[in-house]
C-alpha cells in the first residue's frame, strides 16, 4: 500500500536534498523540494505536509527561526537535519518544538524510522488518544492501572520513577530534554541541576535493565536527554 504522506524536505543543498528525496520517493511517500527558508513556509501553509525535513543552515532565514514560525501556527511533526554537532544546538531545537534531530550523515533506514515515529505521533496527538498501554520487549506499562511488568513479572518503581518512566513511555521513539523532563516532572522552578533525573535514571535503569550499562528500553542522548525504545 502506498503511503501517500507528504513530505517537505527544506534543505538548500541539492545533494543531501536529491539523495533525501530519491530515499522517500523509493518508499512511496510524496515529496516536497524548498531550497531556503522562505519557500519551505510557504509550502508549508499552501500544501500542509504531513511531516517536514529541516535543515538549519539556510541561506535566508536560519533554520530555528523557521522552525519558530512553523510552531507559531502548526503541530506538524518536524525532523531538524544539520551537519552542527554541538549538543546546545541540538537542546535549542527540540526545546524550541523539534520533534526529532537527526545529524549528517546519516542512513536510508535511520531517517525512515524517525519519519514513521513521527507519523505515528501525529497521529495520536490528531486522534486525542493516549495508547492505554506501552508494550515492547518484555516491557509493559498499564497506565490505567499505573502497573509496571518485565517479562510478567512486577517491577516496583517510587512514585517520581514512575512518573519518569511513564512520560518517557507515552513520548516513546521522541527524545525528551533534561530540562523539558525536570519541568515535567519537578515541576517550572525545578533545579535546572539534572543530578536528581540523573540518580533516578540509574534506579529505574538497574530495575529493568539487563546490563544497565547498555540499555535496551531507555537511551541517553548524550548532552541532550532521554529517549524510550519505539
Amino acid at each position: 500500500m502506498a503511503n501517500r504522506q507528504t513530505i517537505l524536505v527544506v534543505e538548500d543543498e541539492k545533494t543531501i536534498g536529491n539523495y533525501i528525496e530519491t530515499i522517500l520517493l523509493s518508499n512511496e511517500y510524496k515529496v516536497l523540494r524548498a531550497m531556503n527558508g522562505t519557500t519551505g513556509l510557504s509550502l508549508c501553509t499552501s500544501h500542509h505536509p504531513e511531516v517536514i525535513l529541516l535543515d538549519l543552515g539556510l541561506p535566508d532565514i536560519d533554520g530555528m527561526e523557521v522552525l519558530q514560525r512553523i510552531r507559531g501556527f502548526s503541530n506538524l511533526p518536524i525532523i531538524v537535519i544539520s551537519a552542527r554537532t554541538q549538543e546546545r544546538e541540538k537542546v535549542e531545537a527540540l526545546d524550541s518544538g523539534a520533534d526529532d534531530y537527526i545529524t549528517k550523515p546519516f542512513g536510508a533506514e535511520e531517517l525512515l524510522a524517525r519519519i514513521r515515529t513521527a507519523l505515528r505521533h501525529r497521529l495520536h496527538v490528531g486522534q486525542g488518544q493516549m495508547q492505554p498501554v506501552y508494550s515492547r520487549d518484555g516491557l509493559v506499562i498499564d497506565f490505567e492501572r499505573r502497573l509496571v511488568t518485565l517479562q510478567g513479572n512486577a517491577i516496583h518503581l517510587t512514585q517520581i520513577e514512575y512518573k519518569l518512566v511513564s512520560l518517557l513511555a507515552q513520548n516513546a521513539g521522541k527524545v525528551l530534554t533534561y530540562d523539558f523532563i525536570l519541568k515535567d516532572i519537578w515541576g517550572p522552578y525545578a533545579d535546572t541541576d539534572n543530578q536528581i533525573l540523573r540518580v533516578n535514571m540509574a534506579n529505574i535503569r538497574r530495575k529493568l535493565e539487563v546490563n544497565p550499562a547498555e540499555p535496551h528500553y531507555i537511551f541517553t542522548e548524550i548532552g541532550v536527554g532521554y529517549r524510550m525504545l519505539e
